[in-house]
């Protein structure tokens, strides 16, 4: 029987499922478009349908549908898994309540999906949460399509509502949901309690739609607790991340080429339940500077940026919402993106717009500016002595105008601030030259940094497959296949300190690889065949991750080289040169492999 993975291959082909996120154009038997998984200007990422994959020959990018939809949405495996199943029509095959559980990971999202039910149900016993959200204008709809819950006032209603459902404590408290109270002079601890108490409780969604994390909000203020809370860091939630709402709003965003970004969850869903469905927002959440997190997995901006560039930014008109949106401009700038912002005045959130009437949240949105133009507006507004007003630009918004890469778009602000300032032209771009020279150098360093992020990432990914394919093999005792031999050989690839690093680590997620391993191949088959095809996908990864190897140690000496040019150190910068030019070597040599 054909497992699952091989039931939506059949149903999905790969040129179906990569233009449903990026233009393809046709060229010959393959297919062609610009890469989103790094920045390029020429399109380098084909499209094989024959092959049933793709590659990038500017940043080496390769795989299957499932392989894309990780990367693209920031996914695991089953996340890619459950999305493309749902996408095919395709049945999983697979008992949720044993095989699945033999994975933690799947233990925890098990557990936050009860929750999440009993946080609904919760909310349909309380009319005192149902006026509050009645009162905030949220619909019966929205509140559904939500699964906005509740919580009462109790220590522990939801850890006794689990425990009857027979999970254990550890796993509970992995899933981020009780607190441990602190045992006094050795006194026998207590039982866990409820991290959540008396809060309106919004579920935060991975971009497949599966729960990772609640934010609370206090139904009734006692003046002691915070407004919100959120989920901690968890096995299945990482802050830096995920968006609020991203898995409601992905599709519109990629339809409408733009996002838009909110501060809060109220913000968020009253703008979904107004028809404005390409919103995200960060609450809960916390957005980050790089493309990549920790743990090799894509931020939260990096997701949204490749299903569009441009982004308007819609946060509280008061200090701190305004502190946050330059903070996010800043980021979304850094990884390229077109930024707009909303500025929505008179001490009001969108939130509250959206109930007095939608279409003042529309106009809004309509007169967003561009962010140069709308932080010289706030400078000028200040009104500020004619001898200080050169160093708030330095300071405020040349900063925003220096990674602009088109000569046009940047003599046009230029232009723009001599108009509303009455300062000269020279002393402009002589200031802004200044800024420029300050941001360069780091720059170039933080381009190499990411460099090695990005292929952290794969190795990740790839390393990920091989260890679980190996832990099937050792399992099943497939013949024909000496896995101690073969571990004997990436030893060597990588060194004893690395492969003890990634035996470790393998371990440590030993269920949950070999679980994504017997999903993707099934049962074990006395059939050529299906020999032949752990074969042929055993030899490509052990080929990839030793090419994938010396990638990453050549983006490291990339970054090392970029640190040593902004020294001027030339002996160590010439040593880097000829490193990067002997991996570039052993990097073609292995390409000749494949």
């Amino acid at each position: 029987m054909s497992t699952s993975v091989e039931k939506i291959k059949e149903r999905l082909g790969i040129e179906e499922v990569i233009s449903s996120y990026i233009k393809l154009e046709k060229t010959g038997k393959n297919l062609k478009g610009k890469c989103p998984f790094h920045n390029e200007k020429t399109a380098s990422f084909f499209v094989s349908p024959e092959r049933g994959g793709y590659y990038c020959f500017g940043c080496n990018a390769k795989g299957d549908i499932f392989t894309f939809v990780e990367q693209f949405e920031g996914l695991d495996f089953m996340g890619s898994l459950k999305l493309l199943a749902e996408r095919a029509g395709v049945k999983l095959e697979f008992d949720r309540n044993t095989e699945i559980h033999k994975s933690e990971k799947e233990k925890l999202f098990a557990i936050m999906e009860e929750s999440t039910d009993f946080f609904e149900q919760e909310l349909k016993r309380s009319k005192e949460a149902q006026d509050y959200l009645k009162n905030r204008g949220i619909n019966l709809e929205t509140i559904k399509s939500f699964r906005i819950g509740f919580i009462p006032n109790e220590w522990r209603v939801l850890y006794n509502h689990l425990k009857t459902k027979k999970y254990n404590d550890s796993d509970i408290e992995k899933a981020g949901l009780v607190k441990r109270p602190e045992a006094i002079d050795g006194a026998e601890q207590k039982s866990p309690y409820d991290r959540f108490r008396g809060r309106i409780i919004f579920p935060i969604s991975d971009s497949s739609g599966r729960v990772i994390a609640f934010s609370g909000r206090i139904l009734v203020d006692d003046q002691k607790s915070a407004k919100y809370i959120n989920s901690p860091d968890t096995v299945l939630y990482n802050k830096s991340t995920v968006l609020y709402g991203i898995d409601k709003a992905k599709s519109d965003i990629r339809i409408k080429n733009y996002s838009i970004l909110v501060e809060g969850q109220m913000d968020l869903v009253l703008s979904h339940q107004a028809g404005i469905r390409n919103t995200v927002a960060v609450s809960g959440t916390a957005l980050s500077d790089t493309l990549t997190s920790r743990d090799n997995i894509v931020n939260n901006l990096g997701v949204v940026k490749r299903l569009s560039n441009n982004i308007i930014l819609a946060f509280d008109s008061d200090k701190a919402g305004k502190k946050a949106a330059m903070r996010s401009a800043t980021i979304a700038l850094g990884l390229g993106m077109d930024v707009k912002i909303a500025e929505v005045e008179g001490g009001k959130d969108p939130a509250d717009l959206v109930k007095e009437d939608p279409e003042l949240w529309k106009n809004v949105l309509r007169n967003s500016k561009p962010v140069i133009q709308s932080v010289l507006d706030d400078v000028l507004s200040q009104k500020l002595d004619p001898r200080k007003l050169p160093q708030a630009l330095r300071d405020n918004v040349f900063p925003f105008i220096t990674p602009l890469t088109g000569a046009m778009e940047k003599a046009h602000y230029i232009r723009l601030i001599k108009e509303r300032t009455g300062l000269s032209e020279e002393s402009i771009i002589s200031d802004l030259k200044t800024v420029e020279a300050l941001q360069k150098s780091e720059v170039k360093e933080v381009r190499a940094v990411e460099l090695v992020q990005v292929m952290t990432t794969r190795l990740d990914s790839i390393s990920r497959k091989l260890f679980g394919l190996l832990l099937y093999l050792e399992k099943n005792t497939v013949k024909d296949f000496e896995v101690e031999n073969i571990k004997k050989n990436l030893e060597t690839v990588v060194g004893i300190e690395r492969f003890s690093d990634l035996i470790r680590h393998s371990d440590v997620s030993r269920d949950e690889l070999l679980l994504e391993s017997e999903i993707f191949y099934g049962k074990v088959e006395d059939d050529k065949n299906w020999h032949n095809k752990i074969k042929g996908d055993l030899d490509e990864l052990l080929v990839n991750f030793e090419e994938d190897i010396i990638r990453q140690e050549f983006a490291e000496i990339m970054a090392k080289l970029a640190l040593a040019e902004k020294d001027k150190d030339e002996a160590k910068a010439g040593e880097f040169i000829k490193k990067c030019q002997e991996l570039s070597i052993r990097i073609s040599q292995l390409s000749k492999r494949k």
